[in-house]
């Protein structure tokens, strides 16, 4: 699914057979000019996506971006301006920043979190708790933040977590079938697996054939015991109760990276608005 493809499931969600309040209140023909700012401060992300929805509306449509994708705004900065047929600047408007207030507010808690655990190693991930259908533009907003992606989907990266480990019948048995397939399939793909408790740490480091270990929901202290028995041997993960209060202790443990859901499935959009020139 690409951007356009977003947009445009997004018009017809919207408009459907038409935006008859415009169209039975603003003439045919008439341009106008309206600007879009900002009415708090916090790191700006959507502005390609939000011009994005007027030019798909109507081409003829005019958009001057003042800022990129991961720049600090100031509340009463001006993020674009943007000119064309008054009924494009109406019926774009509210799906324009639909985008740009969601994709903002998540870049910046992102950063918000990225500047907390400043001076570590660690890096922080998204997952895959995002909107349906607006998985991209989200981790297009935490990149903007200074986070980075884990897997976009499914397809793209093995990760075999406690149900796959249930259902397979053992830690062992999910690592094994997923080489097997791996090979059947002619895949490259990384493996990650999570684990619950040491028990689980120790079968995983005895078995081997993976990429990365997950720790979900280890305390700090116990990510520390579990980094020295990994012993750099493969990439960790921590996840699960790791929140703006707490990310800093986890990401001084030494852990490479660090999940958090709430990236995508928990922020507040920032305010930003539209009034006419």
């Amino acid at each position: 699914m690409t951007i356009d493809d977003i947009i445009k499931a997004a018009l017809l969600e919207d408009i459907g057979d038409g935006d008859h309040t415009t169209l039975a209140t603003v003439p045919d023909n008439v341009r106008g000019k309206v600007k879009m700012f900002a009415k708090q401060s916090g790191i700006v992300s959507g502005t390609e996506v939000a011009k994005r929805v007027f030019t798909l509306l109507d081409p003829d449509t005019t958009v001057e971006v003042f800022v990129q994708d991961g720049d600090h705004i100031n509340k009463g900065d001006d993020i674009m301006h943007i000119s064309g047929s008054e009924r494009t600047l109406l019926t774009g408007e509210r799906l324009a920043l639909n985008f740009i207030q969601r994709m903002s507010g998540i870049a910046t808690f992102t950063h918000q979190l990225v500047e907390s655990i400043k001076g570590t190693s660690c890096t922080i991930l998204d997952t895959r708790k995002t909107t349906p259908c607006n998985r991209l533009v989200e981790k297009m907003a935490v990149k903007a933040g200074g986070g980075d992606n884990h897997r976009m989907g499914l397809y793209d990266m093995i990760m075999i977590k406690d149900n796959h480990v249930d259902f397979a019948g053992g830690i062992k048995k999910a690592i094994h079938s997923v080489q097997e397939y791996l090979k059947e399939n002619k895949k490259d793909l990384k493996i990650e697996i999570e684990v619950r408790d040491f028990d689980e740490l120790n079968e995983v480091l005895e078995t081997g054939g993976v990429h990365r270990i997950m720790l979900d929901n280890f305390s700090p202290e116990e990510i520390r015991k579990a980094l020295t028995l990994i012993d750099g041997k493969y990439e960790t993960e921590a996840s699960g109760g790791i929140g703006i209060d707490n990310i800093r202790r986890y990401a001084a443990t030494g852990v490479d990276f660090i999940s958090v859901g709430a990236l995508t499935h928990q922020i507040r959009s920032m305010d930003i608005s539209v009034t006419t020139l």
